[in-house]
């Protein structure tokens, strides 16, 4: 995901320098609307959907192959003798000609297409599996990003709201300047302050806008235009097995057996039988009458063939205890990652009494030192600590909360 976020970073960018001033913020979104779009508007989530149609086709394609064959065929052949030089007529016959309609029809035990029933049946549910955990991984990616956007949002609004608080105060020094209550210099200090503050505030909208235009990008939506994204109402799950996880342990398993099926049927005793009619002729006696029919069939019993049959299915032994081994290993990690995820959750909710505290404390102090501002009693450097102080504080809260939707997203993500 770091990969593909960089590698279309600097477009995002060149695009929305573009379009700048165009896209105006407009009526607000959820995370919801953006997991419709980019589950619907996913060209993998379509590649798996006419993978199952192709093997249903296959199904029905392998059915129709072993139906009886019908199949017409001609042949024509003449050699010539010339003064005596030629092709032996005894072995030739000089010349010939056959018109055959042939049924073939080979004689299938109900083991085979039970086995290979089977095996188109667990095909479609692996297509199905990989689809689902195509989505999940889609819907973790595009949370992740909504989540981004809305961080940046958030400090947006934020540096706009402190922004115009140091506008208004900004008016007040420069009054009491004038009125030589404070020095020229001391306002000339906040001054730059209050300008580095527009400068940040306009650095966070733009990155507000590259962040939702990257989820744009992710859910395949073609809009230049930013909304106001809802904030997002995410919660634990309950937790529950990991069985959606171990499926793919359990589709290999299924299918190794099935390959020890089909490993089986391959050295039983194979029967076909055909009948043939048509007219098939040398020219030699009465051609006229060479209309005919015959009928046949062929067997084929393995008997010996360096014991390839035991190999194989030793083979699929070891294929079988490698899957076993990385399904233990996957349970054992998955039960910590579990642990982990909740673990951190549980003390990034700890965090915000703290917080609160400090934000509280922080804002207290600053709304005392801008009444003394106002009097000329506090120096402005201790004003301009005193709003750094609370910055600080905000941020530290909104990255909190950020960090806690998104180990929450995860959580839900494993949790399954």
């Amino acid at each position: 995901m770091g990969r593909f976020k960089n590698s279309i970073y600097g477009l995002v960018v060149l695009v929305l320098i573009s379009v700048s001033g165009k896209g105006q913020i407009t009526s607000d979104r959820d995370l919801d609307f953006f997991l419709k779009q980019g589950v619907n508007a996913s060209p993998l989530l379509n590649d798996y959907k006419n993978q199952q149609r192709n093997n249903q086709l296959d199904s029905l394609r392998w059915r129709a192959g072993y139906l009886p064959q019908v199949t017409a065929s001609s042949t024509g052949m003449y050699a010539p003798v010339i003064k005596g030089y030629g092709y032996d007529q005894a072995l030739s016959n000089g010349q010939s000609l056959d018109a055959l309609l042939t049924l073939n029809y080979r004689l299938l035990g109900k083991g085979v297409i039970s086995q290979q029933m089977e095996q188109f049946k667990i095909h479609k549910d692996s297509l199905t599996y990989a689809a689902n955990w195509s989505v999940l991984d889609l819907k973790k990616n595009i949370t992740d990003q909504y989540l981004n956007a809305y961080a940046s949002q958030e400090q947006m609004d934020f540096n706009a709201e402190v922004y115009d608080l140091l506008k208004k105060e900004e008016l007040i020094l420069k009054k009491l300047t004038r009125a030589n209550t404070y020095k020229q210099s001391e306002y000339l200090t906040f001054l730059v302050t209050f300008q580095q503050q527009q400068l940040t505030w306009k650095q966070a909208e733009l990155q507000f806008k590259n962040d939702y235009a990257l989820l744009n990008y992710l859910c395949g939506i073609n809009d230049t235009t930013v909304k106001v994204l809802k904030a997002p109402d995410m919660a634990p799950a309950t937790p529950v097995a990991y069985e959606f996880f171990t499926t793919r342990f359990k589709l290999d398993s299924l299918k190794n057996e099935n390959d020890k099926k089909g490993v089986a049927l391959n050295y039983r005793p194979k029967v076909s039988v055909y009948v043939n009619g048509g007219y098939n002729s040398s020219f030699l006696l009465q051609p006229y009458k060479n209309f005919g029919t015959s009928a046949g069939f062929t067997l084929s019993i393995p008997i010996y063939d360096g014991h390839q049959k035991a190999l194989q299915l030793r083979q699929l032994d070891i294929q079988q205890e490698t899957g076993t081994a990385y399904k233990e290993f996957f349970v054992r990690q998955h039960q910590q990652q579990i642990n982990l995820l909740l673990q951190q959750i549980r003390e990034n909710q700890q965090l915000y009494p703290q917080i609160n505290e400090q934000i509280r404390f922080a804002k207290s102090l600053m709304e005392v030192d801008s009444q003394l501002l106002r009097n000329g009693d506090l120096r402005i450097a201790d004003y301009i600590l005193a709003i750094n102080n609370y910055l600080t504080a905000k941020n530290l809260l909104r990255q909190t909360h950020i960090n806690g939707f998104k180990l929450i997203n995860q959580f839900n993500y494993w949790n399954r």
